[in-house]
């Protein structure tokens, strides 16, 4: 699993992601191999991936809180658990987080509660 440390377009699809594991990382997306992207503000993260029958994006945005990348090199190498704190939004080795810290029940405190 690997990280990108720059950041990324995030209106980046398929193709997109496809050529900079390829020409920026020098990875083979086909590997079976995760590869995670942030955005340049830190607030948008995909995590893309072969399953064998095609390419998977999965794509997430922290409500409150932003990543950065606090390395110099193009990728970081990630372990399952790194990458699932990532996803999550909690910054680790070579990742920082600032700002406030997300709600417990998502970016509305009224969501779920009934209309008075």
């Amino acid at each position: 699993m690997f990280a990108y440390s720059q950041p990324v377009d995030m209106r980046k699809g398929f193709n997109g992601l496809e050529a900079l594991i390829v020409q920026a990382m020098s990875e083979d997306p086909l590997s079976g191999d995760t590869f995670f992207f942030i955005n340049r503000r830190g607030q948008l993260l995909k995590c893309f991936l072969w399953d064998r029958t095609g390419y998977v994006i999965i794509s997430k945005r922290l409500e409150q809180g932003r990543l950065k990348c606090s390395r110099q090199a193009d990728k970081i190498e990630l372990d399952a658990r790194r990458l699932k704190l990532l996803f999550d939004g909690i910054g680790v080795a070579g990742f920082s987080r600032s700002g406030r810290n997300v709600h417990k029940h998502g970016p509305s405190s009224s969501r779920g509660k009934a209309d008075a």
